[in-house]
């Protein structure tokens, strides 16, 4: 998440418009204020002329299928913002089918070729920066910086997968069994078409960018985008398109997961899921039993460490961030804190004043720093976590409120303390506003509490010295650890895989290896000269004794 930002072009709307496809609630008690406020239900905020445009143009048309009408709405304020029908098993078949035809002659092109289309992707993500944004704020309901990281994302993306591709995925040679008489060599091909069903959370960095690496590699792809969220999806895909991509190779088919998913299996060579770690199980086991590559990220429950040596304003500074980000909606979002009992009290005091002190509403533009939870399930479950955790003897320090005058699924940043092990927030990932923040005798206690868990997403240290630091992190069992950071630094590093460890997930994103996963490896070796068998004037007896010695050689030699 290093990228440049970048400012809206200025152009017309007409040129800013990408052009048509072919193709109920209690609440805990609170100790604090109610944070401030940029918009109400009464009045909600208006959506952007831009965005306007975009929906007047029917994108959703880009993903209707044949089955039930399907409502998309706005979070913010509950807005309708289009409708499609969903699709069905038989809309997945003839799209899979369309894409497999595609992909074929998008896998016979170069791979600099395919690579140029995804940095032509950037080009135009950036001249229609605003939009994104507004998009995703639409449909997702974060906040206009949160949707921002989102952007950040997809150039990281765009940027590392069109630059590094050709090297990544080009042949290779490797030592042959004999030196010098076998040559070898690996190359690479697509899978073929590969299954991606994204979440509603993150609808661009996980429902449209997500998928570029496994087009650049040469497949084809049949996507399945959250009903809730298909937009950012369909419109980078018009953008992909506009860049280059042939419009079957990336082909969209929201509906029932049921139906929907099932239906992706059986037409797919490889398949990508994120999603709850209940959910994975169950098309892992699917995958399986038809031997698919698999990728899966899934739940976490990201601890984060705050060391005695830490510096106290960059630490309350990371757990705003970690835990508040896309109001908690993020699968990287810090949902405990452990603080060594020296620090606790000044740390509890000035992050929960720091946490009232945050701006929630629904704006358009920066005003606002956190947004709204994307659903009423959500909402749901965030009160319920938080109200098992006061009945048990938890205490809120800030926030433990919905909101319902600034729109239907707002819910106050929430810090608690005094969360017993037996509650809900302490076991289960929550995906909200909410962070229990507890005392640890020890920094091996604060490890110890923080391992203790199935998941192994992320997690995050803050110390005063970064040797220090990375020994704690190198302590945890997370895929990713961010030292002085929340979220941000190991997401961010997009030459380095990001994926989970333990009930987290399976394989990668990002790195070579989130290319090289979308491929399958073919070794191919010629021998010269003799053959490697016994023949000729080499006896069984002879061969024995020959290749024996060779190999004894390789290995005083130190060969590989």
């Amino acid at each position: 998440m290093t990228a440049k930002r970048t400012a809206d072009t200025g152009t017309s709307p007409a040129a800013t418009t990408p052009a048509a496809s072919s193709a109920d609630h209690g609440s805990a008690a609170a100790s604090s204020a109610a944070s401030p406020a940029t918009a109400s239900a009464e009045h909600p905020v208006a959506l952007p002329e831009r965005l306007r445009e975009f929906l007047a143009g029917d994108p959703l048309a880009d993903v209707s299928g044949s089955g039930a009408p399907v409502e998309v709405r706005a979070p913010f304020s509950g807005e309708l913002l289009g409708t499609f029908a969903g699709c069905t098993a038989d809309d997945v078949a003839v799209r899979a089918r369309a894409a497999r035809i595609a992909g074929r002659a998008w896998a016979d092109r170069p791979v600099r070729e395919r690579a140029a289309v995804v940095l032509r992707l950037h080009t135009l993500i950036r001249s229609h920066e605003e939009l994104v944004l507004d998009v995703i704020q639409a449909e997702n309901g974060k906040a206009r910086l949160h949707a921002y990281d989102e952007v950040l994302d997809a150039y990281n993306v765009c940027r590392y997968t069109g630059v590094t591709a050709s090297r990544v995925l080009r042949a290779r040679s490797r030592r042959g069994a004999i030196p010098g008489l076998t040559t070898t060599r690996i190359d690479r091909s697509a899978l073929g078409v590969v299954g991606f069903i994204s979440p509603w959370n993150y609808p661009l960095s996980l429902g449209a960018t997500d998928l570029l690496a496994a087009l650049v590699a040469g497949n084809a792809v049949v996507h399945k985008p959250d009903s809730a969220t298909p937009l950012s999806s369909v419109l980078v895909r018009r953008l992909a398109i506009r860049a280059g991509l042939p419009a079957d190779v990336w082909q969209l088919v929201p509906g029932e997961v049921a139906e929907v998913g099932e239906s992706l299996l059986d037409h797919v060579d490889g398949l990508s899921f994120t999603g709850s770690t209940r959910a994975g199980r169950g098309i892992a086991a699917e995958a399986a039993a038809r031997l698919l590559p698999t990728v899966l990220e899934l739940g976490g429950k990201n601890p984060m460490i705050v060391c005695a040596d830490a510096d106290i304003d960059a630490a309350v500074a990371g757990a705003v961030r970690g835990s508040f980000s896309s109001s908690g909606q993020l699968c990287l979002s810090m949902e405990r804190i452990y603080v060594v009992r020296p620090l606790y009290e000044e740390f509890c005091t000035r992050f929960a004043a720091a946490t009232r002190a945050l701006t929630l509403g629904a704006a358009f533009d920066h005003s606002a720093e956190v947004g709204t939870l994307s659903s009423a399930a959500q909402l749901d479950r965030v009160q319920e976590h938080i109200d098992d955790a006061v009945a048990a003897g938890a205490r809120v320090l800030a926030g433990g409120r919905a909101r319902p005058d600034l729109g239907p699924f707002f819910f106050e940043p929430t810090v608690l303390v005094d969360v017993p092990e037996s509650a809900q927030l302490c076991r289960e990932e929550t995906f909200g506003p909410v962070v229990a923040v507890s005392a640890v005798d020890s920094e091996d206690e604060a490890v110890l509490a923080a391992n203790d868990t199935p998941y192994g997403l992320n997690a995050s240290v803050f110390s005063g010295s970064r040797r220090h630091g990375m020994a704690v992190a190198r302590r945890l069992e997370a895929g990713m650890v961010n030292v002085d950071e929340a979220f941000a630094a190991a997401w961010g590093s997009i030459d380095a895989p990001s994926g989970g460890w333990k009930d987290s997930g399976l394989g990668h994103r990002h790195g070579p290896e989130g290319l090289l996963q979308f491929t399958r490896t073919r070794t191919i070796a010629h021998q010269a000269l003799v053959p490697l068998a016994p023949g000729g004037r080499l006896s069984p007896a002879r061969f024995q004794q020959v290749m024996t010695g060779a190999l004894d050689v390789m290995r005083a030699l130190r060969m590989g």
